[in-house]
């Protein structure tokens, strides 16, 4: 898998903060079953990296990337814990250079078109933008598929189920990223059947 595939494994990539990593399992469980196979688990809990090791061992049908990346040490631990990708808010020369070291396919943030150039010139076309809805939104993607048709985005930050469809229709975006399939209190309860039904009404965006 290469980072344009990750990009049209599925409409919606869930973003996923895990506080308990007993709960990675049944939360991943049921966003595969609701239609999302890709699945971020953010780096921003001491959890995450078990949540990550857990996920890849024992839920069939998931692929699961480490998010929240900042560092080049963060980028090896994601990939020793199993991690198939990896996502990152931004990106300089040496996390670049990590990320691609691991040899796993990374969606690098970007939120302007310098940054989008900058990664251009290492080959890099499938970029994550961060923070879509503050940098922009749709409006801004449209306006940089003219000068920079090569690259394809996926959108995060401050989108929702709602606002999904307006990027999800712009040609230079494969996916969007969502935090709204896993929500807190869902967690907490352990409603695997709500986020499963929240993961399936976006799967059907496309």
């Amino acid at each position: 898998m290469n980072a344009t595939d990750l990009l049209d494994l599925c409409p919606v990539v869930p973003v996923v903060v895990l506080h308990d990593a007993a709960d990675a399992v049944p939360v991943a469980r049921a966003l595969v079953a609701g239609g999302l196979p890709a699945i971020e688990v953010t780096l921003r809990t001491p959890a995450a990296l078990d949540a990550i090791k857990r996920i890849a061992a024992e839920v069939e049908g998931a692929v699961v990337g480490a998010g929240t990346v900042v560092t080049p040490r963060q980028a090896a631990e994601a990939a020793g814990a199993g991690a198939r990708f990896l996502v990152s808010p931004g990106c300089t020369d040496r996390l670049r250079a990590a990320m691609t070291d691991t040899g796993l396919p990374f969606l690098a943030g970007v939120a302007t078109a310098s940054e989008a150039m900058a990664l251009l010139e290492h080959g890099v076309t499938a970029m994550k933008f961060f923070p879509a809805k503050a940098a922009g939104g749709p409006a801004y993607l449209k306006a940089l598929a003219g000068p920079l048709p090569q690259v394809r985005f996926c959108p995060t930050g401050g989108i929702t189920l709602d606002t999904a469809g307006d990027y999800l229709s712009l040609p230079n975006v494969g996916c969007v990223g969502g935090t709204w399939l896993t929500p807190d209190d869902a967690v907490r309860a352990g409603d695997w059947a709500r986020i499963e039904d929240l993961a399936r009404a976006a799967a059907a965006l496309r």
